[in-house]
């Protein structure tokens, strides 16, 4: 196996890695032996390379794959805190926590994870990874992971959500409630417990301290952004621009999306953030591009291939579909478009529809006014036909082509920047992430 090949590269760092490898034994035995899948028997303990390799590593058997592996190092990680020395945990805690965990942090595509493996392997450009690359790689991937379970714990909470990742959201279980707030701030502060047991020695622990909580600010204040522009006050589409949709997605998504997993991996490589910041750049023009990915195929793409029904229409979402059919519109539909409740008395918005209504009826030249109209009347509503109506409104301004023309010029854009990095091997890591995204129909 790959790591038992490998296994002799270790030996210049004999005591250390000999003691991880013990470490992650004592933490997988048990869960393995509860799952009848465990690679190595419970008595067993390493004193030598030579008995790695005969007993393979702790990655064997079953756990083949990378996504395998990645999900048993999830096990230690969560062992360990369950067994953290500086909480006493009942049994009832315990519990608590693990359900808790197990609920929220590894039901993902987990693709934020995976990749920091994936930047890593690509740095090294072609050296094979010893398997305490792949445990920490794996350990830093976990805390993007975390990161997220945090966010979407407390996001669901706020938006008033039902479902996340085809089952009920954490806090609409039965005796969870509002003690999933609690369970949020819990998921984040798990992330500096696994930093500091198995980075404070590395040169660069106080860099990734600072770029977890760099990069939660970020996230937590295009959050701030979205509830602002979407949920307070009156649903207004005057709220919504291109400048506004792009704020929200860089901080919100693309900072802990796209640039923490390759952060996380130039720094386990020993190389300077402040020296990549064309390359920070580039993932955040990336972590964009990919939203309005999401928001074009929240529309047009067939329900049975994206794995679910879109719903950004009946959500009232700053989506760029929506932001680019206010941009063209003409100046006559946005005067209509943009009258909002805020402005007119209940009389006097009752008379700005029957006049729309009247005009449309009777006049061509007023058929545009009826676009406008139907965004005003049925964007944002939880209704099949008004949001058919919209879809129909989006169809007419041709936005599927403003689409294909907008990610035709955005890839050109993003591969020439790319190919003008310096060095080949960051190169290739944003080349891999383009390619992971690009075209994509899911």
């Amino acid at each position: 196996m790959y790591f038992q090949q490998k296994g002799r590269l270790l030996l210049t760092n004999y005591k250390c890695s000999l003691s991880l490898l013990n470490q992650i034994h004592s933490y997988l035995f048990p869960i393995y032996e509860k799952e009848e899948k465990h690679c190595i028997p419970k008595s067993q303990k390493f004193s030598s390379f030579s008995e790695i390799n005969e007993n393979n590593s702790f990655f064997c058997g079953k756990m083949s794959d990378l996504k395998s592996k990645f999900l048993g190092v999830y096990k230690v990680l969560k062992s360990e805190l369950l067994n953290d020395p500086d909480f006493e945990f009942t049994d009832d805690d315990r519990q608590w926590v693990e359900r808790m965990l197990d609920y929220n942090v590894p039901g993902g595509k987990l693709n934020r994870g995976l990749s920091v493996i994936d930047s890593y392997s690509l740095l090294k450009e072609g050296k094979e990874l010893t398997s305490e690359d792949i445990f920490q790689t794996s350990s830093l991937g976990w805390c993007i992971e975390w990161l997220q379970a945090y966010f979407l714990v407390l996001d669901d909470i706020m938006d008033g959500s039902h479902t996340r990742r085809g089952q009920k959201c954490w806090f609409r279980l039965p005796k969870v409630g509002m003690i999933a707030a609690n369970d949020g701030i819990l998921l984040r502060n798990h992330i500096p417990r696994i930093l500091k047991k198995h980075f404070r020695g590395k040169p660069y622990y106080v860099d990734l301290l600072e770029l977890f909580n760099e990069v939660e600010f970020q996230t937590a204040s295009g959050q701030m952004i979205d509830l602002i522009t979407t949920h307070f006050g009156e649903k207004d589409l005057s709220k919504y621009s291109l400048p506004i949709h792009r704020r929200i997605v860089q901080y919100k998504t693309a900072y802990y999306s796209f640039y923490l997993p390759v952060a996380c991996a130039l720094l386990m490589a020993g190389e300077n953030l402040d020296n990549h910041v064309n390359v920070k750049n580039i993932l955040l023009e990336m972590g964009i591009y990919f939203q309005v990915q999401d928001d074009y195929l929240d529309c047009f793409a067939d329900p049975d291939v994206l794995g679910k029904i879109g719903t950004d229409i009946q959500d009232f979402k700053c989506s760029w579909l929506v932001v680019k059919a206010l941009e063209h519109c003409n100046d006559e539909q946005k005067k209509l478009l943009h009258v909002s409740l805020k402005n007119l008395s209940s009389s006097g918005y009752v008379l700005c529809n029957f006049l729309a209504r009247t005009l449309q009826k009777y006049c061509r030249v007023c058929v545009e006014t009826s676009k406008a109209i139907h965004f005003e009347e049925n964007y944002g509503k939880d209704d099949p036909a008004c949001v058919a109506k919209v879809k129909a409104l989006y169809n007419d301004l041709k936005l599927e082509d403003v689409y294909l023309e907008y990610e035709k010029s955005t890839y050109e854009k993003l591969i020439n920047s790319i190919e003008a990095q310096p060095s080949k091997a960051v190169q290739a890591v944003l080349k891999s992430f383009l390619a992971k995204i690009y075209k994509r129909q899911k």
